[in-house]
């Protein structure tokens, strides 16, 4: 198949996949596009939401319908790394014997990471960022595709251990979870108390998804596309050439190469999911909130003035 035509197919497939998750999800149809735009793109995510907005039920959704294996960790201020990676026991015949932890699935729910100590943040940066995790010196790879979609609860900030940048950096997204609308909340109130259970299936396999994955890092991008998302990353550091008086006020700090490449990845998984075979700028703003909204430190001016980081990433277009 030409991958003219697998994008056509990927279209298809795309807006299947979507009436699917909507059969247990209500609403938050940017969320799950960026959960997506994430997946498709081989990145991860971090979703910042107060408790009860269903974030376990939205990751544990798309994960039954992309036919991948899903596993949900609780951090807590007591978890340790070999709670999530597995460790090494004696077995009956005097062997060492390694016993996987809930690390090994496709799509892992890090719920609420910030109350863990940051060693066992640490645990989870090796196979976010190599796809594998090394164990009492033995290397285990970890089967493909992965995704680790983290939670943050924005309040009840005591005895919370903030990520630090360098591993905010490692998530492709951070994504805003809102309340849902009045319509919406209605519409959860009556699926949610009745009898009848919401069959999700599964509409993919890992290895289509891979598949997809390349496809996606094979769509072209003119020069002109990447030198914006790179020009747009370059006015987020405060001091530089490039970057105006409302950055070099309100910024301590500024994204990072990774943001760029994140920009240009995710753009053209924006285009492919439109039917278009190639990204421009539009693609490139339509993601630039997620990327970068983790990614900019505000300084205490921007904290006092209620200066927020969507006002100065939309003086960046």
């Amino acid at each position: 198949m030409s991958d003219v035509a697998a994008i056509e197919n990927f279209v298809k497939q795309y807006k299947n996949l979507k009436t699917e998750i909507a059969k247990v999800i209500v609403g938050q149809d940017e969320v799950v596009n960026q959960i997506l735009i994430s997946i498709f793109s081989g990145g991860h995510s971090l979703l910042i939401g107060v408790p009860g907005l269903a974030k376990t039920l939205m990751v544990n959704t798309i994960a039954q319908a992309l036919g991948l294996d899903f596993k949900r960790i609780q951090f807590t201020p007591d978890l340790m790394p070999s709670d999530i990676l597995g460790s090494e026991i004696l077995d009956e015949d005097r062997h060492f014997k390694f016993i996987k932890g809930p690390i090994f699935a496709n799509i892992i729910l890090a719920d609420e990471i910030n109350r863990t100590p940051p060693k066992t943040q640490a645990a989870l940066l090796e196979a976010m960022q190599e796809r594998a995790v090394t164990v009492a010196g033995h290397h285990y790879k970890l089967e493909l595709p992965y995704f680790v979609l983290a939670t943050q609860n924005p309040i009840e900030q005591e005895g919370t251990y903030p990520l630090p940048e360098a591993q905010l950096d490692r998530f492709m997204f951070a994504i805003n979870l809102d309340y849902p609308s009045f319509e919406e909340e209605v519409q959860v109130v009556k699926a949610t108390t009745n009898d009848a259970p919401s069959k999700v299936n599964a509409l993919f396999t890992a290895k289509q998804i891979v598949e997809f994955q390349h496809l996606i890092r094979r769509i072209p991008v003119a020069d002109n596309v990447i030198e914006y998302a790179v020009t747009m990353v370059g006015k987020t550091r405060p001091h530089s050439d490039a970057a105006d008086d409302l950055v070099n006020t309100y910024l301590d700090w500024g994204a990072g190469p990774r943001a760029s490449q994140n920009l240009i990845l995710a753009a053209k998984t924006h285009a492919a999911i439109h039917g278009k075979f190639s990204p421009d700028i539009e693609n490139v703003q339509a993601v630039a909130h997620g990327i970068l909204r983790h990614r900019i430190i505000k300084n205490y001016k921007a904290e006092a003035e209620g200066v927020s980081e969507e006002t100065i990433i939309r003086s960046l277009f």
